[in-house]
C-alpha cells in the first residue's frame, strides 16, 4: 500500500511521482475530489481516515496542531521517508544538514560548490526534493527548515551545521523556545563522532555527537585553522564562507580560498545595483526575518541608509530591530501589512519615517531624496506573501524599477 500524502506541495508531489503517481494526497485547499495528470487524487483534508492508512508523509509546512497530524498513525517527513528508504537499501548518502534563521541557502550553496568536486549534489529547503535527489550521489548537503526538523523523528544528518537563529515563524512554532528546541531537535539522534557545529549559547540536548559550539569568525578561523584574509566576502557572508570551508576541512582536511572566492552569491540578497546617476541601491528581499535586515543594516552602516521595510512579520517582535534603527543614520520607508505597527514603533524612538504603502511609491520617494554618499536599501525584516508572490518577485520588481529610474 502506498502512503497517504499529507498536503499537495513540491515535496510530496516529488514522492508521488518517485512511486509511479497514483498516490492519494489529502489538502487543505481541495474542496472536491480531484485527479492529476499524474493519476494522483487529491481529496479534501476532513475525508482522511486514518484506518485505511499504514503511513503518512508530510509536506513541511503542516502546522504541529493540524487536525491531518491528529488522526494520521504513521507520520513522517520526506527526510525520515527517503533516507529511512536509501538507508534499507544500503544506498544512504553522507548528509550534511544546513539549519538557521538567514544564510541557510547562502552555505548550502557554497559547501555544495566547494564539495562538487566529490560528488556533492544539494537539495531540500534549498528548491529541490529530496526524492528528486540522486541516490547514487555520494554527499548530499541539505538546507533544512525548521518545519521539516520540526516533523522529523527518525533520520538523522552525519554532518549537522547550524547558523546563528533568533526567533522566527512564531506563529508556526508556538515561542522562541520551541523554535530553537526544533532547530537543535537533529542532536538527539547523531551518533558518537558525528559533528554537531552550533552556536554558542544555546539550550543543548543530550547528544551523543561531538558538539563544536562558535560565537565568531575568529573562533572558526583558529579552531579550523582557516584564514579570512583570503577570502573576498564580508559581514554575515564571512561566517557562512568560513562555516563553509569549516566543513570541507572536517570531511577532507582541504582548504581551497580560491575556489570559494569564484561562487557567486544568490539573487536577492544583498545583491548591489547603480542607478542612472550611480547612486547604490541594495536588493536584500530575501531579508524575511529580522535578524537578517539588521545584519544588511550592520554591512552598510558607513552610510546614510534609507531602508525600505515592511510586509508580513509573521508574529515576530520588532522592537530589537528598531532599536538598532534609532542608533544608525537610518530613515525609514514603510511597506506592507504591518506598516502601521512599525510606524508606531518608529515614532517611539524618533525614527524618521515615511508610509509608503508600496514598494513602488518607496523607491519613488527614495530616489527624490537620495544622495552619492547614501545606500538605497531593500530589506523588508517581513515575508512578501501579503503583497507578493515570493521575496524572488518582490526583488525583481525593486530591480526593475530601480533600472529604469531617470538621470533626470
Amino acid at each position: 500500500m502506498k502512503p497517504a500524502l499529507l498536503g499537495y506541495g513540491k515535496t510530496t508531489r516529488a514522492i508521488a511521482r518517485r512511486l509511479g503517481g497514483g498516490c492519494t494526497f489529502f489538502d487543505d485547499n481541495c474542496t472536491t475530489p480531484t485527479a492529476d495528470t499524474e493519476n494522483n487524487t487529491i481529496y479534501p483534508s476532513d475525508s482522511f481516515d486514518p484506518d485505511r492508512s499504514q503511513m503518512e508523509i508530510l509536506t513541511p509546512s503542516i502546522p504541529p496542531e493540524h487536525p491531518l497530524l491528529e488522526k494520521a498513525k504513521n507520520p513522517l517527513s520526506e527526510y525520515d521517508y527517503i533516507l529511512g528508504t536509501l538507508s534499507s537499501r544500503g544506498q544512504k548518502p553522507f548528509t550534511v544538514w544546513i539549519s538557521g534563521t538567514n544564510g541557510k541557502t547562502t552555505t548550502t550553496q557554497m559547501l555544495t560548490h566547494l564539495l562538487e568536486g566529490r560528488g556533492a549534489i544539494s537539495g531540500g529547503n534549498i528548491g529541490t526534493p529530496l526524492a528528486d535527489l540522486d541516490p547514487a550521489a555520494p554527499i548530499w548537503v541539505l538546507e533544512s527548515s525548521s518545519y521539516t526538523l520540526h516533523h522529523t523523528r527518525y533520520a538523522s544528518p552525519n554532518i549537522y551545521l547550524l547558523l546563528p537563529i533568533t526567533p522566527d515563524h512564531l506563529n508556526w512554532h508556538g515561542s522562541p523556545e520551541a523554535y530553537e528546541a526544533d532547530k537543535l531537535k537533529p542532536l538527539l539522534r547523531m551518533r558518537e563522532g558525528e559533528l554537531a557545529l552550533v552556536p554558542q549559547g544555546l539550550n543543548l540536548p543530550q547528544t551523543d555527537a561531538w558538539v563544536v559550539e562558535y560565537d565568531s569568525p575568529a573562533f572558526l578561523e583558529s579552531f579550523f585553522d582557516l584564514d579570512s584574509s583570503k577570502l573576498r566576502y564580508k559581514a554575515a557572508f564571512l561566517e557562512d564562507a568560513l562555516l563553509s570551508l569549516a566543513i570541507a576541512r572536517v570531511l577532507f582536511d582541504e582548504t581551497d580560498y580560491t575556489l570559494l572566492n569564484q561562487f557567486t552569491l544568490d539573487h536577492h540578497r544583498q545583491e548591489e545595483l547603480r542607478d542612472a546617476l550611480g547612486r547604490l541601491w541594495v536588493n536584500d528581499s530575501k531579508a524575511t526575518n529580522a535578524d537578517a535586515a539588521m545584519q544588511a543594516i550592520r554591512t552598510y552602516s558607513d552610510h546614510p541608509i534609507h531602508l525600505i521595510l515592511g510586509g508580513d512579520d509573521k508574529g515576530v517582535d520588532l522592537a530589537p530591530l528598531m532599536d538598532l534603527i534609532a542608533t544608525e543614520a537610518v530613515t525609514l520607508y514603510v511597506i506592507g501589512s504591518n506598516q502601521q505597527s512599525l510606524l508606531t514603533l518608529a515614532k517611539a524612538r524618533k525614527i524618521p519615517a515615511h508610509a509608503c504603502h508600496t514598494l513602488a511609491q518607496a523607491i519613488s520617494v527614495i530616489a527624490a531624496n537620495l544622495q552619492r554618499d547614501e545606500v538605497a536599501l531593500l530589506s523588508p525584516a517581513a515575508s512578501s506573501l501579503d503583497q507578493f508572490s515570493s521575496y524572488a518577485e518582490r526583488g525583481a520588481l525593486f530591480m526593475e524599477i530601480v533600472a529604469d529610474l531617470s538621470a533626470t
